[in-house]
């Protein structure tokens, strides 16, 4: 049965040997999927991840684009502060932010590490017609709250997949890449006690708030749970250059699990 813990339990032991470690981090999905499990209520899974994570820092050009990430370290901030966990998570949360926070020296710029792998791993991200967007959510503070934009997201045509983050108040949202963003928060606001706000970053690297305003106009509503976008234009089977395929670890058994990982996270990050 694949669970969360058994998704981010493979990765830590890809993490584990120093070849897989820059085919991993230079995989976009894989990150954010990390970014994710960092807010998961499992004591279990959120060792695991911040084992992961150390494993990935072990590897030195990995620690500025782990650092650059979209909400890494707010969350690992947040995991330190958090109460309730086991002495031995707090150890771990605080070192992986230290190794990610101390300066560093970064490596030259080749054409190879210019570019990242194309996402695959995490939200069904490969398609082309689709795009990601992540919202602040102003007033989410409760699973109330939380289950009101899910159900206003629901509504807007257009989205595909939406994952929470609830300890930063923030939502990444998978959409096609002609749906406004404003769009989004248009739906959002019509809950009457949440607001959205994008989060990007600037030219420093910093992540900064961009106020949505809302559209003006009625949103496209669906009547059913969104549809997901067709994947014919890169099928996993026909690339096998992804982070986790391409790896010498568990070779033999690596593809077959890949495909029951992508399906269990797609099917199960509507939080």
């Amino acid at each position: 049965m694949m669970d969360a813990l058994s998704v981010v339990s493979q990765l830590r032991d890809l993490a584990s040997e120093p070849q897989n470690r820059q085919v991993i981090v230079q995989d976009q999905g894989c990150l954010p999927g990390l970014v994710l499990f960092l807010d998961h209520q499992n004591p279990d899974v959120l060792f695991a991840t911040l084992q992961t994570l150390r494993y990935l820092a072990e590897f030195p050009p990995n620690i500025p684009i782990m650092n650059n990430e979209l909400g890494m370290m707010v969350s690992l901030e947040t995991l330190k502060a958090r109460q309730g966990l086991t002495v031995d998570i707090t150890a771990l949360a605080k070192e992986v932010y230290e190794i990610l926070s101390a300066p560093h020296n970064p490596a030259p710029i080749t054409p190879q590490r210019e570019t990242r792998k194309k996402p695959q791993f995490f939200i069904n991200s490969s398609n082309k017609k689709a795009k990601s967007v992540t919202l602040h959510i102003q007033g989410l503070d409760s699973t109330h709250q939380r289950s009101l934009c899910e159900e206003a997201l629901l509504k807007v045509k257009g989205v595909i997949s939406f994952t929470f983050q609830m300890a930063s108040k923030r939502c990444t949202v998978r959409i096609r890449s002609d749906l406004p963003t404003e769009s989004l928060a248009t739906a959002i606001a019509a809950t009457k006690v949440l607001s959205a706000q994008q989060v990007i970053k600037n030219e420093a690297g910093e992540e900064v708030y961009i106020l949505l305003k809302s559209s003006g106009v009625d949103v496209p509503k669906s009547s059913a749970l969104p549809d997901y976008l067709p994947e014919e234009e890169e099928s996993p089977e026909g690339q096998v250059d992804r982070a986790i395929s391409r790896t010498t670890a568990k070779e033999d058994s690596s593809g077959s699990w890949l495909n029951a990982a992508a399906s269990f996270l797609t099917k199960t990050f509507y939080w």
